[in-house]
């Protein structure tokens, strides 16, 4: 109890997602090596359009309480619900660039707003 006291609201945060992911049978995004196949959960801190090659890209970072990965839609300018604060599951390989775990063109499942 006096841990949750002197915590941080970001620390209490971070173990709340944390538990989440563990509940949902996620793997933790801490835990994705490269090449990975993978399952994982989160909540959405930025979504930017930021193009790549030339070609129109949707890219939002997931974080898990344990570490963040990058979720990236190609040929998408934007997604109804993709938007800072919302929970996903996110399923797909994991690829590293620039020293940062991504996922393209993952299948991905919006959580309901009343889990929020």
């Amino acid at each position: 109890m006096l841990d949750r006291l002197s915590s941080s609201q970001e620390d209490l945060e971070s173990e709340e997602l944390r538990e989440d992911a563990a509940t949902a049978g996620c793997t933790r995004i801490g835990d994705c090596q490269d090449r990975e196949i993978v399952t994982v959960t989160g909540t959405l801190r930025t979504v930017t359009q930021r193009p790549r090659a030339g070609v129109p890209a949707l890219e939002a970072e997931l974080f898990d309480g344990s570490a963040a990965l990058d979720v990236v839609w190609l040929g998408r300018r934007s997604i109804t619900g993709i938007e800072p604060g919302r929970k996903l599951i996110a399923s797909g390989r994991v690829a590293m660039s620039r020293g940062r775990r991504v996922l393209f063109n993952p299948k991905y499942e919006l959580r309901p707003l009343g889990r929020e």
